[in-house]
């Protein structure tokens, strides 16, 4: 499957300004996933936003809440967040360079391949990947995507450029709390030089491809198994049915409600007379009502009007 870019733009360094594009670096689909399924029937499983008490709501009736402490949320539009995104630039300035040792890794967050957008791009495009990688440095600049302002990194990689997206200050911990309770002593100095033979002796360039996820494999295996065994349980869903609007009720007030939506107007009146007592066996009533039709023949006329009034 062909990529497809996530942003488009142009790199700015100084006066040159260079079009480029953002592609992602890595895949997310190459892990194995999984649905869940409900057993018995072998359907998927929905998820739909429900309040307590009340049951599934609608999208129009749900805003975004700050929360500000014992329970209290700070209501806000949907239009009124909407209005503060910014907008999405279409220019990446590199306003600083750095070591690249200078960037701790924590800070690292998302990689994204840099490509030239034509032929015309790439000879500007190569001078700035080879005047980075002459000065062993990385550029910084800020990049609008989607509504929010990132810090990037870029620097060359192989014959491009990569951008990584980088945490900002306050999105990283402190170091210090966390490692506050560890003694500060030197070490034995013989188990140190042990420690140091060791690491010398397993040292050598790094190679992601002799690495394996051990995990991963042995899903795959046994999904193969699985797969192969025919008294494996499988379910077979087809064609998903549309939602109807009182699937998966949370409680048996909105599954009342939802009923006397699906009854029809003229029943609405009757089935709200005695809810205490229906609530157990909402089901019922209907069957009385067409029980009762027997003695109503001896009065045609007054029914046909009934009829028609319930239309």
């Amino acid at each position: 499957m062909a990529s497809r870019a996530v942003w488009k733009g142009q790199l700015r360094l100084s006066l040159v300004a260079i079009p480029v594009e953002l592609h992602p670096a890595t895949k997310s689909a190459a892990r194995i996933s999984f649905r869940q399924i409900h057993g018995p029937s072998g359907k998927p499983v929905r998820y739909e936003k429900t309040v307590a008490g009340i049951g599934p709501v609608k999208a129009e009736e749900i805003k975004k809440g700050y929360e500000l402490g014992d329970g209290d949320y700070l209501l806000l539009e949907p239009d009124e967040i909407d209005e503060i995104k910014l907008e999405t630039k279409k220019t990446l300035e590199l306003v600083q360079f750095v070591e690249q040792h200078e960037i701790s890794p924590l800070f690292y967050d998302k990689p994204y391949y840099v490509l030239p957008t034509d032929e015309l791009a790439q000879d500007a495009y190569r001078v700035v990947r080879d005047a980075l990688r002459a000065e062993k440095k990385t550029a910084l600049g800020q990049l609008a995507m989607r509504g929010r302002e990132y810090l990037c990194a870029i620097r060359p990689c192989g014959d491009g450029l990569l951008l990584e997206t980088l945490r900002y200050e306050d999105e990283v911990r402190e170091a210090e709390p966390m490692f506050a309770e560890i003694a500060d002593e030197k070490s034995d100095t013989d188990l140190l030089d042990v420690a140091t033979q060791l690491i010398r002796r397993k040292s050598a360039p790094f190679d992601a491809g002799a690495f394996r996820d051990h995990y991963d494999e042995g899903l795959r295996a046994l999904i193969e198994a699985r797969r192969k065994n025919r008294k494996t349980p499988r379910a077979k869903g087809g064609k998903e049915e549309a939602r109807p609007s009182g699937d998966n009720v949370v409680d048996l007030m909105a599954a009342l409600k939802e009923s006397l939506k699906k009854d029809g107007g003229a029943e609405k009146a009757p089935a709200k007379k005695a809810p205490a007592k229906a609530a157990a066996k909402p089901a019922e009533k209907a069957p009385a009502k067409t029980t009762a039709k027997k003695p109503a023949a001896k009065k045609p006329a007054a029914k046909s009007t009934s009829t028609r009034k319930s239309a």
